[in-house]
């Protein structure tokens, strides 16, 4: 596990721990709390955001902005990944369910990709897939994007899509 994802769960231990209530703790509660992380943007993923916006400029298509509710979501499942040394869409309607019913999403959408090393690379290779494309031009307001580096130094992406 990596470090930053350590204070969300010492958080939530704490509170599982220091809670004087005997009622048990709500699942969307703790899901709250562990969402609630969300690390720096970094250049790589604002590169990413702003190729995809370019693109589905280009195509006629609205400009999506970013959320952070969105971004926790992307951080926690590309932890995930790293964790579990795989690209994977594991547990995508745990998180969709979360952004319906904490961020108001209508529907959501998600790309996941490994070992790129460079924006441009990422999204090209998106844009070239049918489905990974699909998403990216999909009928959405707002996305984000969690891009991690493994111990290996390989990239990891999520990249999530929401419509309000």
């Amino acid at each position: 596990m990596k470090v930053p994802t350590i204070l969300p769960a010492m958080a939530l231990m704490a509170l599982l721990t220091l809670s004087c209530s005997t009622d048990a703790i709500e699942e969307d509660r703790i899901d709250a709390i562990v969402a609630s992380y969300v690390p720096e943007t970094k250049t790589i993923e604002i590169e990413i955001m702003e190729l995809i916006n370019a693109h589905r400029i280009d195509q006629g298509l609205n400009v999506l902005t970013e959320m952070e509710i969105i971004k926790a979501e992307a951080f926690g499942h590309t932890d995930y990944m790293i964790d579990n040394g795989a690209v994977s869409h594991d547990n995508f309607y745990q998180r969709r369910n979360n952004l319906v019913n904490n961020a108001g999403a209508l529907q959501v959408g998600e790309n996941v990709a490994y070992g790129f090393s460079f924006a441009e690379s990422v999204v090209h290779a998106w844009l070239g897939s049918e489905g990974h494309r699909d998403v990216i031009e999909g009928d959405f307001t707002h996305f984000d994007i969690s891009a991690e580096q493994g111990e290996n130094g390989r990239w990891y992406y999520t990249n999530i899509f929401i419509k309000k």
